[in-house]
């Protein structure tokens, strides 16, 4: 086995775990009110209160590279995120991330599950092991240049 194989099936193995403690961490932060979703909500949470933000997360679809304005914010909420020292991940399934966080509000209405937001938790349970590995992953990747690294989401 060459080292480029090996690396390989390395890197594949380290981004299933990186994806499976993304999951783990926001099904864990649903139940406890720690997850904010949607564009607008994420701005208006980073606005008041970034101190709190452990992970922003950001979701395209290959058709959102069209949208403009949701480009824009995307941009502005990664120069936020940066500048704050918050760690962030951006996720290609945007459907998928709408199930792990809820997919709908109260009222009935979808999500926009194209930002969300995991802020400190009041239980500190859940944050030891998925949300450090989360953390060192993005450490790593600013290592490497990569400073919004993308995380695989698999469809279930």
């Amino acid at each position: 086995m060459t080292l480029e194989e090996n690396s390989g099936e390395h890197a594949s193995e380290r981004m299933d775990s990186v994806a499976q403690a993304l999951e783990e961490v926001l099904s864990a932060a649903l139940p406890q009110g720690c997850i904010t979703v949607g564009v607008y909500e994420a701005a208006k949470s980073l606005h008041a209160d970034s101190d709190n933000v452990v992970l922003c997360v950001l979701a395209s679809d290959d058709g959102d590279q069209q949208d403009v304005a949701l480009q824009i914010h995307f941009t502005l909420i990664r120069a936020f995120c940066c500048d704050n020292h918050i760690d962030i991940v951006h996720v290609a399934n945007t459907r998928r991330l709408a199930e792990l966080v809820g997919g709908a509000k109260a009222a009935g209405e979808p999500l926009d599950p194209h930002c969300v937001l995991v802020t400190n938790p009041q239980t500190w349970s859940w944050k030891s092991s998925a949300l450090g590995k989360l953390q060192r992953f993005c450490g790593d990747s600013r290592r490497w240049d990569q400073w919004v690294p993308m995380v695989h989401l698999p469809d279930r």
